[in-house]
Parts: C-alpha cells; structure tokens; sequence
C-alpha cells in the first residue's frame, strides 16, 4: 500500500472542494481556485471533511497513480489555503530587477533590458533589486514561471554571477593560474 497515497487530506475550514463527473476535482479557497482532471482508474471520496484516495487493484500503473493523485490532490488544498513561493536571488555587478507594472524588467549583463510578463495566477514582487520573490496557488505553475525567469541568465561557476534559487547551491570552479613553465 502507498505509504503517501493511503493518507486522508484534511480539508480545512473556508475551502470548498467539488468532485465533478470524470475525477475532474475543483478547490476553492481563499487563495483562489483549482480544477485538475485527475486519473479515470483512481477512486476519490470526500466523506468527513476529508478526502480519500484509492486504487482498483495492484497494477504497477494504478500503485503509481495512488501516491501521485493524493499528492496533486493535497498541492491543491495547500494551494488555495497557503499559497506556494519561490525566492529568486540575482548576484552580479549591475544586475538588478524592477517591476513595471505587469512586467518584471532584468538588467542581467546584456546589451537590453529583459522584459518578462507576469502569467495570470502568479504574482511577482521585487523587494530589492536582487530579490525577486514569486507567489501563487499552483505549485507547478510558480515553479515553472521561476524556472523560466531563472533561464534568462544561469548562474555561472566561475564568479557566481546569475539569477539563483535562494536555497541553491553553486559549486564554485577555479579559474586559470596562468603558464607555468
């Protein structure tokens, strides 16, 4: 049995969670709302302020589904209640953000200005100018936005200097010492 999957998820007090006709679930919460189209073969109940999920049978497949289900399952209550964040740090001599607006504007070391537009459901703050900070209800939607603005320059090994998770680690490399003879 699932270890994750067999667990029930609480739905808290003040988020409204709907099972529609072909395991489309929604959840709505103070945060805002979500709808995911989950597994035909998985079988979601909400019975008792809580959610449970279960599997047909022991397939290899439906083992996978069980503990996936449940996690997307709980993403989203945690979603719509907390929010999920990601904390993007930017180090280099001159590198710096701003928002405008809508758009989050990065000078990061090339000739122009890098323009990035917010995506509806995600928030972008800049509280400094090395700091940027992304808030939403969809974890895999703030993920994927941080990846994409942490592409427009990687952090590099030799001096460090790039957009960088916070709790990133780079492994530093030695440069070269010069000819020796």
């Amino acid at each position: 049995m699932s270890r994750i999957g067999k667990m029930p998820i609480v739905i808290p007090a003040g988020v409204e969670v709907k099972m529609e006709p072909g395991n489309l679930i929604s959840v709505k919460g103070p945060k805002g709302a979500l709808h995911q189209q989950m597994h035909p073969a998985m079988a979601i109940e909400i019975e008792n302020g809580a959610i449970h999920v279960k599997r047909p049978n022991d397939l290899k497949e439906n083992r996978s589904l069980h503990g996936l289900t449940r996690s997307l399952i709980h993403n989203m209550v945690v979603g719509v209640t907390e929010g999920y964040q990601k904390d993007l740090e930017i180090n280099g001599v001159g590198y710096r953000a701003a928002k405008q607006g809508k758009q989050l504007v990065l000078n990061v070391g090339y000739s122009h200005q890098v323009l990035v537009d917010e995506v509806e459901g995600i928030t972008i703050e800049v509280p400094a100018p090395n700091k940027i900070i992304i808030k939403g209800p969809d974890k895999q939607q703030v993920g994927q936005f941080a990846a994409e603005v942490r592409e427009k320059r990687p952090p590099e090994p030799y001096k460090g200097k790039g957009i960088k998770y916070v709790d990133e680690v780079i492994h530093r490399k030695v440069g070269k010492t010069g000819a020796k003879k």
